[in-house]
């Protein structure tokens, strides 16, 4: 079913919105919150709590991209669970390990002061992701977004280990140079 179709679905409080949406997009979600919490059970949740907000969103949103409108959903929801559990044993350390990476680069979210210097950091991230060659920002999206480990990445990408993380370092690197130019403070 196309994505518009899904959201008339939603827009017009019919339950198969949600069959739909888990029909087309369940196994994308899991993957996502999977990947940051490393627990099949709270992974679960997260992807129902998903739906919900899904629900509870539409209307009055109508998103342009279903797919990363509810990607987005999952992943907050499964960083917030991370986040209060906060225990290194549940994530294996790819998540701590991601966030630490970024850290040196993205300032954190409490440092900014209002929702219009989110909103044009979010900006600056997306032209800096639209010029980076294909693979680079593939590699960049997989480790940072989806939270894939390096050796997912190394096996996707047919790399070396060591080139998988010269091209994260590299790039992370390029990133706080173009944010420092961008007047973005880190």
């Amino acid at each position: 079913m196309e994505d518009s179709a899904i959201i008339q679905l939603y827009w017009a409080r019919e339950e198969q919105a949600l069959v739909e949406t888990e029909g087309k997009y369940g196994g994308y979600c899991r993957s996502i919150a999977c990947n940051i919490l490393n627990n099949r059970e709270d992974a679960e949740e997260c992807v129902n709590d998903t739906y919900l907000r899904a629900w509870n969103a539409m209307p009055p949103q109508r998103p342009s991209a279903l797919g990363a409108f509810l990607g987005k959903i999952t992943r907050n929801l499964s960083l917030d669970r991370w986040k209060t559990f906060r225990a290194e044993k549940r994530g294996g350390g790819q998540t701590v390990l991601a966030l630490e990476e970024l850290g040196d680069c993205i300032p954190a979210r409490d440092d900014l002061e209002n929702r219009l210097e989110a909103e044009a950091l979010a900006r600056c991230l997306d032209r800096f992701l639209r010029n980076l060659p294909e693979k680079e920002c593939c590699i960049f999206l997989r480790r940072y977004w989806y939270v894939d480990s390096v050796q997912t990445n190394v096996k996707l990408y047919k790399m070396a280990e060591g080139s998988v993380k010269s091209t994260l370092f590299r790039t992370r690197q390029k990133l706080r140079t173009y944010l420092e130019k961008e007047g973005v403070a880190l």
